[in-house]
């Protein structure tokens, strides 16, 4: 059977669910490795996949005999049959925070089920990489490197944020990835004070801080790094903020590895912060896989545990309104006794 789909049901029933509706596309994809629309349907005793006539080939062709998956038309799929789908089923979950309630309904009318909520059981084995996950993840961020890299060469005087940005994207399409983890963020000079600026006509002066954000897709999963350059020069009042960002992310990268609680690590970041009378105003970091924002979030309201193989975001950042903002972030593997950063550009001052 479909190891993913086993593990899904072992979950399912440790918290008395039966069966399962799942209409993310994403879960979706993670679940079977299917990126055509539909709906997979768990039941007690097999795995359904239904889709429109159009990507019945399609999906035929990712689905093996191993997998279990059961495909089929939506249209030739009666409605006593929906109805069947969950007999002897008290309980059968859905994607609280994927569906709607329209669709919460409509789902609830089709299948004739008693709908319950299934406290993120995907996201959460999502959180968790296997090899082959890692690998995907790791070649993201080897690319997300090399492009920040031949960023330090493009930038000039003159250069503006919109054409950083599309140069950005035209590096990760033209050297292999599948495209953008989201939408490059580059913020220049006072723009670097609003964590997620969107790109401007803004040009790049001397003197200038220039915060870029990026990441691209390799293989479905994602990359996410953040740093902050300086043209020509870096003002004396901006070293004591950069630097003081830079200690807290090494800082907390020392703090990463399995168990550790992800409350106590943002409180470090907070409580250091908040000595020198600035603020965290976002959360620490998030997890990263087949999307930038994933389980785990990195707060000091996050109660929970860090895992061995979770994949997170470690971006700390310190903005003043008006002038300039410093974010420093990097993609990190959490390991047993520690963690290992998966991008690996300089953070040190880096002066273009």
């Amino acid at each position: 059977m479909n190891e993913k789909i086993r593990l899904l049901r072992e979950r399912l029933k440790s918290i008395n669910i039966e069966g399962m509706i799942i209409t993310n596309p994403v879960n979706i994809k993670y679940l079977t490795g299917i990126e055509n629309e539909g709906t997979l349907i768990i039941t007690r005793r097999e795995n359904v996949f239904l889709t429109y006539t159009m990507f019945l080939e399609s999906v035929k062709s990712t689905v093996t005999i191993n997998d279990e998956i059961i495909v089929a038309d939506f249209k030739d799929v009666s409605k006593e049959e929906c109805e069947n789908f969950f007999l002897f089923c008290d309980n059968v979950g859905f994607e609280e925070n994927y569906v709607t309630y329209k669709q919460y309904q409509y789902l609830k009318q089709k299948y004739k089920v008693n709908l319950v909520e299934t406290e993120n059981t995907i996201e959460k084995l999502r959180a968790v990489k296997d090899s082959e996950e890692i690998e995907n993840i790791k070649k993201a961020c080897e690319l997300t490197d090399k492009c920040f890299n031949y960023l330090l060469e493009y930038i000039k005087l003159g250069k503006t944020e919109k054409e950083i940005a599309f140069e950005i994207e035209m590096f990760f399409r033209k050297n292999g990835a599948d495209g953008l983890s989201f939408e490059p963020i580059v913020a220049i000079g006072e723009n670097s004070a609003n964590p997620h600026w969107k790109p401007s006509d803004r040009e790049v002066r001397m003197a200038d801080p220039i915060l870029i954000d990026m990441g691209c897709k390799y293989n479905g999963y994602c990359s996410d790094m953040t740093r902050t350059i300086f043209m020509g020069c870096i003002l004396e009042e901006i070293k004591p903020v950069y630097d003081l960002v830079l200690k807290n992310q090494l800082l907390t990268n020392k703090e990463i590895k399995e168990y550790a609680s992800i409350k106590t690590i943002s409180q470090i970041v907070e409580n250091d912060f908040k000595l020198n009378n600035y603020r965290l105003i976002h959360s620490l970091g998030h997890g990263i896989g087949m999307e930038t924002h994933e389980i785990p979030f990195i707060n000091s309201k996050n109660d929970t545990f860090l895992k061995d193989k979770m994949v997170i975001a470690n971006e700390p950042g310190i903005y003043i309104p008006g002038k300039y903002g410093i974010r420093i972030e990097d993609t990190i593997l959490v390991e047993k006794n520690s963690c290992t950063p998966l991008t690996n550009s300089p953070k040190n001052y880096v002066i273009i």
